[in-house]
């Protein structure tokens, strides 16, 4: 179960990578970046490309090999604790925001409960 779970943030680390690759000025856009400098187009691409296709190899390896299951599951409550307290705050005291944002939120949010139940059922 968890080897599944971690296949799962690895395709969509990798597919996330590849779209906002793919379609800089769209996906930025949508995710509110009205505009951006070139130097904010390559920081850009550099978190939302280079960092997440990072994480989706690091997924992958860790679902790929039975003794990096555990250590995937701990980077993923560490990943998505902090990122779930940001989103949560930040969209609170930005409201309204994108519809984009709140679909990624609740992305967010099940990848980490997920990862919640199954650490705390592995033991």
């Amino acid at each position: 179960m968890i080897a599944a779970y971690l296949y799962v943030n690895a395709f969509l680390y990798a597919l996330f990578a590849a779209w906002t690759t793919l379609s800089l000025e769209k996906t930025s856009n949508a995710m509110g970046y009205e505009w951006l400098s070139n130097g904010g187009r390559s920081e850009y691409l550099v978190v939302y490309g280079g960092m997440e296709l990072g994480f989706a190899a690091f997924f992958a390896y860790a679902a790929w090999h039975a003794q990096w299951q555990r250590i995937g599951l701990i980077f993923a409550l560490c990943l998505y604790a902090p990122i779930v307290l940001y989103r949560i705050v930040t969209v609170m005291k930005f409201w309204p925001v994108r519809a984009l944002t709140l679909q990624v939120a609740t992305v967010e949010v099940v990848l980490l409960i997920v990862a919640a139940m199954l650490f705390v059922r592995r033991g």
